[in-house]
């Protein structure tokens, strides 16, 4: 990756960061937390990676893209709106009773939303589904999909990731954002998912584990899962919840809240900063 393209998909990621916590200030609701872990996963798949046209979001061969970790809008409708599939004053309707950016995306309603999601774990089954179409039609497109590591505690994760090895579903990416923390404490403490590694390499993807902030790794990652013949792939992306925002970091509290006035304001301050040095 040059240099440029390093700097250009960081900002874009903050940029994400910063418009993100505009919606949710607005609309006084929103995931933050967990929107935050994946910044830098959306901004790689949407600004560098994914064969996709904003001006034709419906393009029949385009790269798809589920997010399965459905709750997490915060990331998805500030990627999409500065992808160009929408304005972005359209975002100033997040969670309002009279529009569509809802706190799960509608895919009859979003341009660039491939699917409807919020119940965890059959946002992955999905993905899976599409994935076997696109063989079956003999399609050459790849379907991404990014799931929580809280939502991998659901029995149709491991449904899906059993077909999908079983049938080599090399047309398949596989995200897990990895920020080791869910709405009531540590993963580790609701329900340990263990060696998530050797779990997935037993249902015969293939299997990485990177660092999720680092557009470098994850830009590599893709480029070695898409190399990868005749099985899926599964990245584990080891991040941080509420990434960006030191008061939020690592925190299950900040799963979901919202911040009072005080901390909307120490919260921009910490991106913009942030931002302002990523401009350099």
């Amino acid at each position: 990756m040059t240099p440029d393209k390093k700097r250009f998909l960081e900002k874009t990621a903050q940029q994400i960061r910063i418009t993100g916590l505009k919606m949710v200030e607005k609309a006084h609701s929103g995931h933050i937390g967990v929107a935050f872990s994946m910044s830098e996963l959306m901004c790689v798949l949407y600004f560098d990676k994914m064969n996709i046209r904003p001006e034709e979001p419906d393009w029949a061969d385009r790269d798809r893209f589920v997010l399965s970790k459905g709750h997490c809008t915060v990331a998805l409708y500030p990627t999409l709106a500065l992808r160009g599939f929408f304005d972005v004053s359209l975002l100033d309707t997040f969670r309002k009773v009279d529009g569509h950016l809802s706190g799960h995306a509608e895919m009859r309603h979003v341009p660039g939303a491939d699917m409807s999601t919020g119940s965890l774990g059959q946002g992955f089954s999905v993905a899976v589904g599409m994935a076997q179409g696109a063989k079956t039609a003999g399609k050459d497109l790849t379907v991404y999909a990014i799931l929580g590591d809280g939502e991998i505690q659901e029995g149709q994760i491991w449904e899906a990731s059993m077909y999908a090895g079983a049938r080599g579903l090399d047309n398949l990416i596989a995200i897990v954002d990895s920020n080791k923390v869910q709405l009531d404490g540590t993963v580790k403490e609701v329900l340990d998912t263990g060696d998530l590694q050797a779990k997935w390499e037993s249902f015969g993807f293939f299997v990485q584990s990177i660092d999720g902030h680092s557009v470098e790794a994850i830009s590599d990652a893709i480029d070695r899962a898409k190399a990868e013949k005749g099985r899926p792939a599964m990245i584990l992306a080891n991040t941080v919840k509420g990434k960006g925002i030191s008061f939020m970091e690592g925190k299950s509290e900040w799963h979901g809240k919202t911040p009072n006035a005080e901390q909307f304001r120490a919260a921009f301050d910490e991106l913009y900063a942030r931002a302002a040095e990523l401009e350099g």
